[in-house]
């Protein structure tokens, strides 16, 4: 029997699948001869976006060879676990929700510790990189500088990334592809196609879509989804934004250690710049050394250590203003940055990448957002962090109005003697934390990536069991170590990293900025002279200040836009060929008419056991089945097509994890499962345990299937006469849903090892004994195959890999052969496997390789 599903029209607001999964239909029911029915479950079930359709038990052979059409009411088709998911009251809860008064401190001083660190070390160099491009020539450059200085500090780091950018967040992601992630939820934005209808039916996927209302917000997301170019352009804007997060991951710890080690040349006068290169490397090697310990153990201990560095710039600044020119509070007169630039144009032009070294760090908050909450972050920078930076400029600049002579180390130069050393320790201390700040942002940023295709997969260890997202990639971190060395090692001036340092930290910033933009203008949907001025601004603001550090690339900062480049490379021709990989595989994916001429024994011997043959299809039937179907003499009696899939939100919840489809009729055993994981999530399970919960919700779906089953078998055996008053004897709900009275609800169903049919209230609809005769049938069909699944466990379950590899053709141009043949087939021969997670035993593997041109 093939039923086709007669569905309301909906609007479903720019694409998202209806998520009304309580509804039930009306479906026309034909019944043919059986051997017209072995249709593909995918096929029929909505891949479209329409509401899956049914495929009904194949195995009758009473069938009437003429075709009868009949108006039967039906319940919902539903996946795996739809019916759990609608008591999912929303999206997941944040971790930083319910927690005590205790939990909050201590999650400040971790704040302080993980997202502060590098914007609180700017002090130790900003001052000194803008002299050295623009020098002293008066009170009035100090003036100037100073208030430039404050301005671009409560600009940036306050108003763009603390009052904006960070209530851009994805579910309390932040970071340039939680950004990404967030247009992607809200327009088809994503250039690899294996999106499902399905997908918006998770939770996390429940968002504000653009309201009907706004045409200004579905014209931009219509323009978005139509153009190819703007897709690829948007892509490529993020890909550049991750790469210059990663330099800056680079470029950071290098930065601020020579700048804190560099105070010894103020403390001790013997003291050489090769010594101090030297110590640097020493401390870096420590600082990579302890980042495997996890932001939380870690935290702890640099949290109080970051308070005091701040406590103490504060208190150096009040000392100084004390003790020296108390006239800088004129600096907060932004006529004074006119008169800096009045006096001496191209040098304050210059001074200005000297000048965002304050602003540093301002990614970093945003990207470290998946550690902690928007209002931690908000009200420590706000209360604590700044207040004690603009003290503690403002404390320089007072010392610098009386001598002018010490702006090679300002900060070092600007510390009473009796506290430097004390001053000196902390603030190494605070040196090494803001180099974890960013080294931990670049870590959630290639996580992220990641799970979104657009980089090679890399042994992610989960550091902490109280918040998911807190982890450590210890490829990149010793990757981050070599890099950072070599900047350290070959340009040994603060200038030149300084340099290097603005370059890397305003190409994040100018991405981020345009992706805010976009957000604001699809999601957020506000009102237009709000957005032109927020891109104004602070895109303005960065291009100004992106033109002054350009000016003096050749002074070896080069370096960092040379590995930037290769980044983002890496990046595109891996999202590249996994577009190209996956397109093919839907192009060459197996007929259905094949494995019907086969039969249910497929052509060969059905062994007993289970069969999870992992690939990258959401849809189909993969290429790479008919290779184990020609090369090993049995095949499972069981098979059960994986497919592990990132959805672009945070977090996907455990009772939504896996979807599942029957690929063929009953007799086959052959299903499809799509595990669902968020960008956030982490895989700690074993195979063990994958198991156990791929065969729980293998269960729960074919029990509900079997409950459908019986609830159409019921409306199958009605008498006409009861046909005729069926539209009669319905519920209207407010909603508009349907309901027969006759026919209890799907939701009244539990799990339980029958499907109960409960017999209605209603006195003018009972089932007779037809119908009880059905379910007995349906019953017995249900526990036959919950039999035959169990068996299959017993026989012991294997892994089947299909390791697809992809060659350009021999047309191909050139460009094309090289990044395919070679840089992707590098990548994918030393990326980490999907399947490496799970430590798979070698005994449990089995893998048959498939070449794919393309």
């Amino acid at each position: 029997m093939v039923n086709v599903g007669l569905e309301k029209d909906r609007e479903n607001n720019g694409g998202l699948a209806s998520m009304d999964s309580i509804e039930s239909r009306w479906v026309f029911q034909d019944e043919y001869d059986s051997d017209i029915n072995s249709v593909d479950h995918d096929t029929v079930n909505g891949d479209d976006g329409s509401t899956p359709r049914n495929v009904l038990d194949l195995d009758s052979e009473d069938e009437d060879d003429n075709a009868v059409r009949k108006l039967i009411r039906t319940g919902p088709r539903i996946d795996s676990f739809d019916v759990e998911a609608l008591e999912v009251p929303g999206a997941q809860k944040n971790d930083f929700d319910d927690v005590s008064a205790g939990r909050k401190i201590l999650l400040a001083f971790q704040t302080l510790g993980v997202v502060f660190g590098d914007v609180g070390t700017s002090p130790l160099y900003t001052f000194s990189v803008m002299f050295s491009k623009a020098p002293v020539n008066g009170n009035e450059d100090v003036l100037g500088a100073l208030s430039l200085v404050l301005y671009t500090l409560i600009l940036i780091p306050l108003v763009k990334y603390v009052l904006i950018v960070l209530w851009a967040n994805d579910d309390g992601e932040g970071g340039t592809f939680a950004l990404y992630s967030l247009l992607c939820r809200h327009a088809k934005v994503n250039l690899l196609p294996n999106q499902l209808p399905s997908d918006a039916r998770i939770s996390g996927f429940r968002l504000k879509v653009p309201s009907p209302e706004l045409e200004r917000s579905l014209r931009i997301k219509e323009r978005l989804e139509a153009s190819l170019t703007l897709k690829k352009l948007l892509l490529m804007l993020v890909l550049a934004g991750t790469a210059m997060v990663i330099a800056d991951g680079v470029v950071t710890p290098a930065m601020s250690v020579m700048s804190a080690v560099g105070g010894l040349r103020v403390g001790v006068s013997g003291i050489k710049q090769d010594q101090v290169v030297m110590i640097s490397v020493a401390f870096l090697v420590i600082l990579f050394s302890v980042q495997k310990y996890g932001t939380s153990k870690v935290g702890l201990f640099v949290g109080p250590a970051l308070f005091i560095w701040f406590c103490s710039l504060g208190g150096i600044g009040i000392y100084n203003l004390i003790n020296y020119d108390s006239r800088v509070w004129r600096a907060f007169n932004p006529v004074h940055i006119y008169y800096y630039f009045k006096r001496n144009p191209t040098k304050a032009w210059y001074s200005l990448g000297g000048c965002l070294l304050c602003a540093t760090g301002s990614e970093a908050m945003f990207a470290d957002l998946c550690y902690f909450s928007v209002r931690s972050v908000q009200l420590t920078f706000v209360f604590l962090v700044l207040p004690c930076l603009l003290l503690g400029y403002l404390g320089q600049a007072a010392y610098l109005m009386e001598n002018h002579a010490d702006t090679t180390q300002a900060f070092f130069s600007s510390v009473p003697s009796g506290a430097f050393w004390p001053v000196f320790l902390i603030a190494n201390v605070a040196a090494l934390i803001a180099s974890r700040a960013m080294t931990t942002a670049t870590f959630s940023c290639i996580k992220q990536s990641t799970a979104l295709g657009c980089f090679p997969r890399l042994k992610i260890i989960h550091t902490s069991r109280k918040f998911m997202g807190q982890i450590y990639i210890p490829v990149m971190n010793w990757f981050l170590l070599a890099l950072s060395l070599v900047m350290v090692c070959s340009i040994s001036s603060i200038y030149e990293i300084g340099n290097a340092y603005g370059i890397a930290e305003l190409g994040v910033m100018m991405m981020t900025t345009i992706l805010v933009t976009i957000v604001m203008l699809l999601i957020w949907q506000i009102n237009i002279i709000v957005v032109l001025s927020f891109v104004v601004i602070f895109l303005g603001l960065e291009l100004m200040f992106f033109s002054s550090v350009l000016w003096s690339v050749g002074d070896g900062s080069w370096i960092i836009l040379v590995f930037a480049v290769v980044l983002f490379f890496v990046m595109y021709i891996w999202n590249y060929g996994s577009k190209l990989k996956y397109e093919t595989e839907v192009k060459q994916k197996m007929s259905m008419d094949v494995l019907r001429e086969l039969g249910p024994n497929l052509g060969t011997i059905r062994a007993p056991g289970i069969g999870l043959l992992y690939n990258e299809l959401a849809k189909g039937i993969p290429a790479i089945f008919g290779h184990f179907l020609t090369t090993l003499p049995a095949v499972h009696s069981m098979i059960i097509f994986v497919c592990i899939k990132y959805i672009p939100v945070p977090v996907v919840p455990q009772n939504e994890r896996f979807l599942f489809r029957r690929v063929c009729p009953r007799s086959y055993h052959i299903f499809r499962c799509v595990a669902r994981y968020g960008y956030k999530d982490v895989r700690k399970e074993n195979h063990q345990m994958f198991e156990q919960l791929l065969i729980e919700s293998l269960e729960k779906f074919i029990r509900r299937d079997a409950q459908e089953r019986s609830l159409e078998s019921d409306g199958n055996g009605e008498s006409d006469s009861e046909e005729e008053h069926a539209f009669s004897r319905v519920l209207v709900a407010p909603n508009g849903s349907v309901y027969s009275l006759g026919v209890p609800l799907l939701a009244d169903f539990r799990d339980t090892g029958k499907a109960v049919m409960e017999e209605s209230t209603s006195e003018e609809m009972k089932p007779g004994p037809s119908s009880e005769s059905l379910l007995s049938d349906a019953d017995q069909s249900f526990e036959k195959e919950l039999s035959f699944l169990r068996k299959a466990k017993e026989s012991g379950v294997v892994y089947l890999l299909g390791h697809g590899n992809i060659r350009a053709r021999k047309s191909s141009w050139f460009i094309k052969k090289l990044f395919i043949n070679y840089f992707y087939a590098f990548l994918r021969k030393n990326c980490r496997r999907e399947i490496a997670s799970l430590s798979v035993p070698h005994s449990h593997l089995m893998q048959v390789g498939m070449t794919y041109m393309v």
